[in-house]
C-alpha cells in the first residue's frame, strides 16, 4: 500500500512540475515510467474498477511520453499493458451487469480508452517502420468511428500526420495510402468532419505525392487529386501545383490556359502570380507565360509593386535571347524613370543586378563594346554628381572595357569617377594602377601599389562585403605583380610582390611569392653599381628571413604538407648559400647569408649533405666575424663579434660530433678549424675556460706544427695576452720539428726565433738565471740544426749571432763578466756560419 501511495504521489508530482514546465518532456517520460511500473507491481489477483482504469490511464499517458520525445520502442509494453488492462476491466463491468443494455453502456466506456490505445500503437509501429501493424491499428479504429464520431476529426488528422512523415521519408506508397485514409475518415461523418480547408490540404499533398513519386505513372491519380482538392477549397497553392502537374504532362496550352483561366476571379498576391508566369516561362511556355504576364498588371493597377513585372518580363525576355525587346523594355523603364513612374529602390536594384550580369555575360565574351552598352543603361538611373559606392563599381567595370578597347582616355575618365565615388576602395587604387602600368608611368604605378598595400592591411568597413574578403588585397597585389612584369616593369612588380607577401596567408603562393622576389632582385642587382647594391642585398636577406619564419609558422598549416615544406626549405637555403659566395666582398653581408642557409637547411632532413652544408655555414659565419673582430672596431663589437663567433662554433661542434658518424673524415681540416677559431674567440673574449680547451689540446698526440704555431700567434694578438700559452705552443711545435726525419730548417729556424722572442724580450737586463738557460738551449738547438744543414737562412742565423752578443753586452753592463763572456762567446759561434756577411761581422 505505502508503495503504491508513492507511485501515485510521484505520479502527480510530476504533472504539477511539467506544467510549470520545471521538467523537460524526457525527465516526465522517465518518471511516468517510474510510476506506472511500481502500480503494475502493486497490482493484486482482483484489483478494483478504480485500480484497472487508473492502470489503463497510467500506461497509456506512459506509452505516449515515450512515442513523443522518439523513443516509440519503450511505448508499446505500456500499451499492450493497458490493452490488457482495458480487457480485465470489460471483463469485471460485464460480470457484473444486468442486462444487454448495461452491458452496451460498459462497452461503449470502454471503447473510448480502446481507441485511444490503439491510435497510440498505430502512432508507434508508424515511428518504427512497421506499415502492417500501423494499418491494422488505423483499421480498427475507423471500425469504431461508427460508435465514436466525435473522434472522426482526430483520427483524420492522425493519418494526415502519417502521411507528412512518410512523404518527408520518401516513402510516397505508404504517404499515399495514409493521405487516401485521411480523406476518407474525414469524408465519413460531416458533422465532426475537419473542414473543407483541411480535406483540400490532405488532398493537395496527396497529389504532391504522385507527383513527386512517379508523375509519368501516377499523372491521372495527381491530377484527380488536385481538382478534388480545388474544389473542396480553392487556395493559390492547389492552382499553383495543377499547373505545375499539367506541365509535367506535357498538357497542352490549351488545357494549361483552361486551368489559368479557373483561377481568373480569385484574390491572388502579385508575387504569386508573378511565381507563376515564372513558372510557365520556365517551361518553355512562352506564349502562355507571356500572355498571363501581360494580364497581371491589369489586376494590380493601384500596386506600387508593378516593376516586379516589368523586371520578370525583361529577365526572361534575356533567357529567349531576345535583348533587342529586352532593350526596348529597359529604356522604356529609362523614360519612367524620369517621367514619374520610378521603380521601387528594391525592383531598381534588381534591375542594376541585371543590367549588370548581362554586362559581365558580354565582357567575358570579350564583346567589351556591348558590355559597355549594358553598363551605360545603369548609369541612366544615376543623377549628375551622385555619389554612391556602387556607381564606382560601375565606372571602374567600365573603365576595363574602355582599357580593352584601348580607350585610355575614356578610362581615365571612368577612373576618375569612381575614386570621386570612392577614393578609399582597393579596387579603385588597383584600376589607377593599371593605367598607370599602360601608360609606362612608374611613379604614379609604384604610388598606386602602395596605396594597395596600405589598404590591404585594413580593407575598408565600407567595402561590399560580397567583394572584399581577406584575400582580396593579396589577390589584387598578386595581379598587380603580374601586370607589372608583363609590361617590363620590374621595380613596381618587386614593390607589389614586396606588399603582398606581407599579407598572403596561403604558404604555397606565399613561398612562389618570395622566390618570385628573390630572382627579380637578383637580377636587378646584377645590374646595378656597387652604391645601390646594398640597399638590394638588404631586401633579399628580408626575403630569406620571411620564408624562415614562414616555414617555422607553417607547421600549423595542414595543407602544406611536410614534404613542400622540405623543398621550400631547400630551394631558400641553396639561394642564401650561393649569395654568401656570391657576395665575398662584403663579409657581413657574407656572414648573414651563411647563417640564413643554416637556419633554413633545419627544415631540412638531417642526411650527410645537409649536415655539411650546415657545418659549413656556421664555419664561414664564424670565421667572418672573427675577421670582423680583428678589424678596427670598439670593444664592445668585438666583444659583440667574438661571442657571436663562438656561438656558431658551439652548434658547429654539435652538428660535427653527428656527422663524424656517418662516413671517414679523417683528412678533413674541421676538427682544427674548430679549434683554432674557439681559441681565437675565447682568448680574446679573455674567456675563463681557455685553459680548460688547451689542456685538452695538449693531449693530442696528433696535433700539427703549423695548429700550435698559429695558437702562438693567437695567444699573442690583441686583445689576447697568454705569453705563457704562447711559449707552451712553441716548445710543443719546435719539440715536433726536432722529431722530423728531415728538419726543414727553414721553419724551424721561425718557430725558434718565435720562441727565442717571447722567452727572452728585447731591452730586459735583470733575467732569471733560469730563463738564461733555458733560452740558452735554445741557441744550442739553433747551432746544433745549423751545423748539420746549409738550409738554415742566413739572416736567421745573423738575427741569432746578433741576439746572443747583444744579451752578453746586457750582462756586461750590469756587471755579470762571466755570464757576458758566455753569451758574446755563444754568438761568435755562429759567426763562422755566416756566408757573405761573415766579413762584415769579423
Amino acid at each position: 500500500l505505502q508503495v503504491e501511495e508513492s507511485a501515485v504521489s510521484l505520479w502527480n508530482w510530476t504533472v504539477t512540475k511539467h506544467t510549470g514546465a520545471v521538467i523537460s518532456d524526457e525527465q516526465r517520460a522517465k518518471l511516468r515510467f517510474v510510476a506506472c511500473r511500481l502500480i503494475c507491481l502493486c497490482e493484486g489477483s482482483d484489483p478494483p474498477e478504480g485500480t484497472i482504469r487508473r492502470q489503463i490511464l497510467m500506461s497509456m499517458k506512459t506509452g505516449k511520453g515515450w512515442i513523443d520525445i522518439g523513443k516509440a520502442g519503450l511505448a508499446d509494453g505500456f500499451l499492450e499493458n493497458a490493452m490488457n488492462s482495458i480487457e480485465k476491466l470489460y471483463a469485471k463491468l460485464r460480470k457484473g451487469s444486468e442486462g444487454e443494455a448495461d452491458i452496451q453502456g460498459h462497452r461503449a466506456d470502454v471503447e473510448k480508452s480502446l481507441f485511444k490505445v490503439l491510435s497510440y500503437q498505430a502512432e508507434s509501429a508508424v515511428a518504427q517502420g512497421d506499415f502492417q501493424k500501423a494499418v491494422m491499428c488505423v483499421q480498427r479504429c475507423k471500425d469504431m468511428l461508427m460508435k465514436l464520431p466525435k473522434e472522426t476529426c482526430y483520427l483524420s488528422i492522425l493519418c494526415y500526420n502519417f502521411g507528412v512523415e512518410t512523404y518527408e521519408w520518401k516513402r510516397y506508397e505508404q504517404s499515399s495510402f495514409w493521405l487516401s485514409q485521411s480523406y476518407d475518415i474525414g469524408k465519413m461523418d460531416m458533422k465532426y468532419s475537419v473542414g473543407k480547408e483541411m480535406q483540400a490540404k490532405v488532398l493537395r499533398l496527396l497529389a504532391t505525392t504522385y507527383f513527386e513519386w512517379d508523375c509519368s505513372l501516377y499523372l491521372d491519380k495527381a491530377l484527380k487529386a488536385i481538382s478534388l482538392a480545388n474544389q473542396e477549397n480553392l487556395h493559390p497553392a492547389g492552382f499553383f501545383l495543377k499547373v505545375k502537374i499539367l506541365l509535367k504532362s506535357g498538357a497542352s496550352d490549351e488545357d494549361i490556359k483552361s486551368a489559368l483561366a479557373e483561377f481568373t476571379h480569385f484574390d491572388m498576391s502579385l508575387d504569386f502570380c508573378l511565381n507563376t508566369a515564372k513558372l510557365l516561362l520556365e517551361h518553355g511556355r512562352e506564349s502562355v507565360g507571356f500572355d498571363f504576364l501581360k494580364s497581371v498588371p491589369e489586376r494590380f493597377e493601384s500596386s506600387p509593386d508593378l516593376g516586379k513585372i516589368t523586371l520578370l518580363h525583361i529577365e526572361f525576355l534575356l533567357q529567349n535571347k531576345r535583348e533587342l525587346l529586352a532593350k526596348q523594355k529597359i529604356e522604356e523603364v529609362i523614360i519612367g524613370h524620369y517621367t514619374g513612374k520610378q521603380l521601387l529602390p528594391e525592383a531598381l536594384n534588381q534591375l542594376h543586378i541585371i543590367l549588370w550580369d548581362r554586362a559581365a555575360k558580354h565582357y567575358e565574351e570579350k564583346s567589351y563594346s556591348e558590355a559597355l552598352h549594358w553598363y551605360n543603361y545603369s548609369v541612366s538611373f544615376y543623377t549628375p554628381g551622385q555619389i554612391d559606392q556602387n556607381l564606382a563599381k560601375l565606372q571602374r567595370n567600365m573603365a576595363s572595357c574602355y582599357l580593352h578597347l584601348k580607350q585610355i582616355d575614356k578610362a581615365k575618365e571612368a577612373i576618375k569617377q569612381a575614386e570621386r565615388c570612392d577614393p578609399n576602395s582597393i579596387f579603385t587604387k588597383f584600376s589607377v594602377y593599371k593605367i598607370a602600368v599602360l601608360e609606362n608611368d612608374t611613379d604614379k604605378a609604384m604610388e598606386a601599389v602602395i596605396e594597395m598595400g596600405k589598404l590591404a592591411e585594413k580593407p575598408s568597413e565600407h567595402e561590399d562585403k560580397l567583394r572584399v574578403d581577406k584575400n582580396t588585397g593579396s589577390n589584387l597585389l598578386s595581379l598587380a605583380a603580374q601586370i607589372a612584369l608583363e609590361n617590363d616593369q620590374q621595380i613596381v612588380a618587386i614593390k607589389a610582390l614586396e606588399y603582398l607577401s606581407e599579407h598572403l596567408q596561403d604558404c604555397r603562393q606565399l613561398f612562389t611569392s618570395l622566390k618570385c622576389l628573390v630572382r627579380l632582385m637578383l637580377s636587378k642587382i646584377m645590374a646595378e653599381n656597387s652604391e645601390k647594391r646594398d640597399e638590394d642585398i638588404n631586401s633579399i636577406l628580408t626575403y630569406l628571413n620571411l620564408a624562415h619564419k614562414k616555414l617555422a609558422e607553417s607547421f600549423t598549416e595542414e595543407k602544406f604538407t611536410g614534404d613542400m615544406r622540405i623543398l621550400e626549405a631547400h630551394w631558400f637555403r641553396k639561394v642564401a648559400w650561393n649569395l654568401a659566395v656570391q657576395f665575398k666582398d662584403s663579409p657581413e653581408k657574407m656572414r648573414d647569408f651563411f647563417v640564413l642557409s643554416f637556419k633554413l637547411s633545419q627544415f631540412c632532413p638531417s642526411d650527410k649533405a645537409v649536415l655539411i652544408a650546415q657545418k659549413t655555414c656556421l664555419l664561414m659565419a664564424a670565421a667572418v666575424d672573427l675577421e670582423m673582430g680583428r678589424q678596427q672596431v670598439t670593444p664592445s663589437e668585438q666583444t659583440e663579434l667574438f661571442s657571436q663567433a663562438l656561438q656558431h662554433l658551439q652548434t658547429c661542434k654539435e652538428i660535427w660530433k653527428v656527422l663524424k658518424l656517418t662516413g671517414d673524415f679523417a683528412t678533413d681540416p674541421t676538427d682544427t678549424l674548430l679549434l683554432l677559431y674557439e681559441f681565437e674567440a675565447r682568448s680574446k673574449l679573455n674567456d675563463p675556460t681557455l685553459h680548460n680547451l688547451m689542456e685538452s689540446v695538449w693531449e693530442q698526440p696528433q696535433i700539427e706544427i703549423k695548429t700550435l704555431e698559429i695558437i702562438a700567434s693567437l695567444a699573442m694578438e690583441p686583445p689576447a695576452w697568454y705569453p705563457a700559452l704562447c711559449k707552451k705552443a712553441l716548445k710543443s711545435a719546435l719539440n715536433l720539428h726536432r722529431k722530423q726525419a728531415v728538419i726543414d730548417a727553414v721553419k724551424f729556424s721561425k718557430c725558434l726565433h718565435s720562441l727565442i722572442n717571447i722567452s727572452l724580450p728585447t731591452g730586459l737586463t735583470d733575467l732569471d738565471t733560469c730563463v738564461l738557460q733555458e733560452v740558452w738551449d735554445y741557441f744550442e738547438d739553433a747551432l746544433s740544426v745549423v751545423s748539420s744543414t746549409d738550409a738554415y737562412p742566413e739572416m736567421e742565423i745573423l738575427w741569432l749571432m746578433t741576439r746572443a752578443w747583444n744579451t752578453g753586452i746586457f750582462q756586461y753592463t750590469v756587471g755579470k763578466y762571466k755570464e757576458a763572456e758566455q753569451w758574446c762567446g755563444l754568438g761568435m759561434r755562429f759567426l763562422s756560419h755566416l756566408g757573405s756577411l761573415k766579413k762584415t761581422y769579423e
